[in-house]
């Protein structure tokens, strides 16, 4: 990225911080102490996320809190949950959500405190979610008198119905090694040797064809709640009719049958 571009991202972002090293997008939240999102805050991370898309030499994007936070995320901020915001604010929470979900890079997401209601939402999103044992995570809106639209939604696919009612009947936490028993992250490491393990995660995605990952995710997400028949037949046709068609996934067969690495085309 040129002194430019750089300045330009410097400027258009007051609550996040965006910055594209190679073929990793890092997108930072920053509002001390406890990233509360607001409004303002999540339209910021939805433009983010949505420059990203067409960026065709990001190969990933890694979601984080800022060192100087001490939450992943407080969630969202109250004045902006009143009944006379409620709409703009699931509008612009829904919009990160989707942007997330449908963007083709893969999202490692650290999670290296207390991620609360919508934070905890947000981290769920992540593809790959690397947590240290300071994270937590809680649904505690039933103790506001509300429910959380989005964990409704997304918790019961992730760690199940009954944990799921657990998580937003109660508002109770669930611990670091909790979350990871029941698959809502990927791992816990030692905070000491976090940045070595996301490292190591995302050259491992990086090192892939770009297509394939494209590919790879998009049959994971757009198989979800399919029967298990029309499921399968999506993920075969994707396979043979488009997979099949890439230049990369020919090299990654001559590759493996000449024993040696595949150099990716990405295409």
């Amino acid at each position: 990225m040129g002194l430019r571009n750089q300045q330009e991202e410097e400027v258009a972002y007051k609550y996040i911080q965006l910055e594209i090293s190679g073929d990793v997008a890092r997108l930072t939240m920053n509002r001390p102490p406890y990233n509360v999102l607001t409004i303002d805050m999540m339209k910021e991370m939805s433009r983010a996320i949505e420059k990203l898309h067409d960026q065709r030499q990001v190969r990933a994007i890694l979601l984080r809190a800022s060192s100087e936070c001490q939450f992943f995320s407080a969630g969202v901020a109250i004045e902006d949950s009143r009944p006379d915001r409620a709409f703009q604010m699931l509008e612009a929470l829904q919009a990160v959500f989707l942007n997330m979900l449908e963007t083709s890079k893969p999202v490692v997401t650290i999670v290296n405190g207390p991620a609360i209601g919508g934070g905890c939402e947000l981290a769920a999103l992540g593809d790959i979610i690397v947590a240290t044992p300071k994270a937590r995570f809680a649904q505690p809106e039933i103790r506001l008198g509300v429910f959380p639209p989005l964990a409704a939604v997304i918790l019961p696919h992730l760690i199940g119905y009954k944990r799921a009612l657990e998580m937003i009947l109660t508002g109770e936490p669930l611990s670091a090694q909790e979350a990871l028993r029941l698959g809502l992250v990927s791992r816990v490491v030692p905070e000491e040797h976090l940045e070595e393990e996301v490292s190591k995660i995302l050259d491992r995605i990086t090192g892939q064809s770009a297509p394939v990952l494209e590919m790879a995710k998009k049959v994971l997400y757009d198989t979800i709640g399919l029967p298990l028949g029309a499921a399968l037949k999506k993920s075969v046709d994707i396979f043979l009719n488009q997979l099949m068609d890439l230049d990369d996934a020919q090299e990654g067969l001559r590759a493996a049958s000449e024993n040696r690495k595949p150099v990716w085309k990405n295409r």
